[in-house]
């Protein structure tokens, strides 16, 4: 019990540094200066100011100083990473799929703020996940292992290359982003080249109501498929026992 509560607060409190590096990184702004302040008043926060879901809550979602309302983002953060940390824990304990998952979810968080907010896949997450991955394999597995990763993560990256250069030509338009294909070498390392593929096919039917929706409502027609991609690939990671069963042919 102890454990589970130490780690749902890890997550809020990293959920609370991804939203501030996914608000701040697109704009070109460091994540290490100026320090936390209101985006309205710039007031310093303090670290009464910075507790994880506790100040946002206390404070009735707005700013001590200025009291304007805050972002949603920020709960929002804070209790989804929490709460996929948790959930990691109690599905794998502590392992090395625990380790992954917890990269799978950082991720979501980050790509779920870039992509919704400001139509991009920063570079910088995905290498540090590579890194970090790499150094979970080396510390688990074999050199064979890991070559075996990064030839599924270049095999996956080729793919949705192909698949992007192919839509491009079809529709006239971009249909993938970079970041999406970029994300693609993550997805191979993380699960391998058949299960990638599982998770990109997913990831389209994840995205349908978005698309649909967006289309009804005569929003703007271009989807933020970054979110959706990894989405699938949390979905097909932490079911994997399932998708192995529905999927024979992936044994």
């Amino acid at each position: 019990m102890i454990v589970s509560v130490c780690i749902f607060v890890l997550g809020c409190v990293f959920g609370s540094f991804f939203y501030v590096v996914g608000t701040r990184l697109p704009n070109g702004e460091s994540f290490v200066r100026p320090r936390s302040h209101c985006t309205f008043c710039n007031h310093k926060l303090h670290v009464l100011d910075l507790i994880p879901i506790v100040s946002f809550l206390f404070l009735k979602g707005k700013c001590r100083y200025c009291h304007k309302k805050l972002s949603m983002g920020y709960l929002f953060s804070e209790v989804f990473t929490g709460g996929l940390f948790l959930l990691s824990y109690l599905k794998f304990s502590i392992s090395y799929e625990f380790f992954v998952m917890l990269i799978i979810s950082s991720l979501l968080v980050l790509i779920f703020i870039t992509d919704f907010k400001y139509m991009i896949i920063l570079d910088s997450p995905l290498v540090v996940s590579i890194l970090l991955l790499l150094i979970l394999q080396l510390i688990y597995f074999d050199f064979r292992t890991i070559g075996f990763s990064l030839l599924s993560g270049f095999c996956s990256f080729l793919t949705l290359l192909f698949v992007g250069k192919v839509g491009d030509f079809l529709f006239k338009r971009e249909s993938l982003g970079g970041g999406d294909i970029k994300f693609a070498f993550v997805m191979g390392m993380l699960l391998g080249y058949s299960y990638a593929l599982v998770a990109f096919v997913f990831s389209n039917f994840l995205a349908l109501p978005y698309a649909v929706g967006s289309l009804l409502l005569k929003k703007d027609n271009e989807v933020p498929f970054g979110p959706f991609l990894v989405g699938s690939v949390a979905i097909v990671y932490f079911f994997m026992e399932k998708f192995q069963y529905i999927l024979p042919f992936l044994q």
